[in-house]
């Protein structure tokens, strides 16, 4: 039986972003600003030595629109744009990307995660490796609904430095034993100030997961307030008005909310294979960004493995 493989997905956006804040203004001395580089190459070879992938691709965003922002025009409104500073970070993480032969995904009209929940579920499905275990790494806790037998999210928690990795039991440890597929549903209720989701109206954190884990879902929450159940009468008199009164708006924010995972992404999983890549080419580009603590962080490639121990081996027949 072939030994267990693992997945890495890098929601790029995220990650990047969060490295951007937490970190002061480091600049090169030609004053070319990396802090942002710098925070995603730390948390990715953080993860790296604690996971050591056999695959890995990266997700980004793509710059434009998605399918939310048509459906909803106030998606996201609230967030006030980056720093161009920023975003002049993001084709170095890229160039890193390519360099390190990390296949790069993104899709006009979707969002990273769109993309990120499309292979995450496809991936244990190509029945390459029945086994394969996936691990997402970002920057924020919209991937906990992802979460399953087969996948885990590996959270940023506080600046680079610290994570969280979260499988089914610490999703439910943490929402009060709401399982990951329902973390939509209970978004629907309680909003996301973050994304400009507005949930229904005056539904807190905690009255949003009692109803979720009573009712099992939106749909039948709502339907059995439609019929009129005796089970719905239960339901606090001014919580129910509230239900009634935003029911479009907990649907549109159930739409805004859930990841995709239907996006035209098409791939073989032995092509996202890590370790074929030339470690004085990722040298020379840490040197240029002034890396010098991250150089030997680095892993070795594949190729000078397989080469170090093939000489290991014609040695030991002298």
């Amino acid at each position: 039986m072939e030994d267990k493989k693992r997945l890495i997905i890098i929601d790029g956006n995220a990650i990047i972003h969060r490295a951007y804040h937490a970190l002061p203004p480091l600049a090169t001395k030609k004053g070319e600003l990396v802090n942002a580089v710098y925070g995603f190459l730390s948390f990715f070879l953080k993860s790296m030595k604690e996971f050591k992938p056999d695959f890995i691709i990266a997700a980004f965003d793509f710059p434009a629109e998605t399918f939310r922002h048509v459906k909803y025009k106030l998606y996201k409104a609230n967030r006030p744009k980056a720093p161009d500073n920023l975003y002049e970070q993001i084709p170095k993480v890229k160039e890193i990307l390519k360099e390190l032969n990390i296949q790069v995904f993104e899709q006009k009209g979707y969002e990273a995660d769109d993309i990120i929940g499309t292979i995450s579920k496809k991936a244990p499905k190509k029945q390459i490796f029945p086994e394969l275990e996936t691990i997402i790494l970002t920057g924020d806790l919209d991937a906990l609904q992802l979460v399953d037998r087969y996948t885990k999210v590996y959270v940023l928690k506080k600046g680079i430095n610290e994570a969280v990795l979260y499988d089914e039991k610490r999703v439910k440890e943490r929402y009060n034993d709401l399982a990951p597929d329902k973390l939509v549903d209970f978004k629907a209720l309680r909003g996301d100030p973050s994304d400009n989701i507005p949930g229904v109206y005056g539904i807190g954190e905690k009255t949003a997961i009692s109803l979720i884990k009573e009712f099992n879902s939106l749909d039948n929450l709502y339907k059995e307030i439609e019929e009129n159940t005796e089970k719905s009468k239960t339901i606090n008199a001014s919580v129910r008005k509230k239900l009634i009164d935003y029911k479009d708006q907990a649907f549109v924010s159930k739409m805004l909310a859930e990841i995709r995972c239907d996006a035209l992404v098409d791939f073989e999983l032995e092509t996202f294979k890590f370790g074929d890549y030339s470690r004085d080419k990722i040298k020379e580009i840490f040197e240029r960004f002034e890396f010098k603590s991250l150089i030997n962080r680095l892993p070795e490639p594949e190729k000078e493995n397989k080469t170090e121990e093939k000489n290991k081996n014609n040695l030991s027949l002298w």
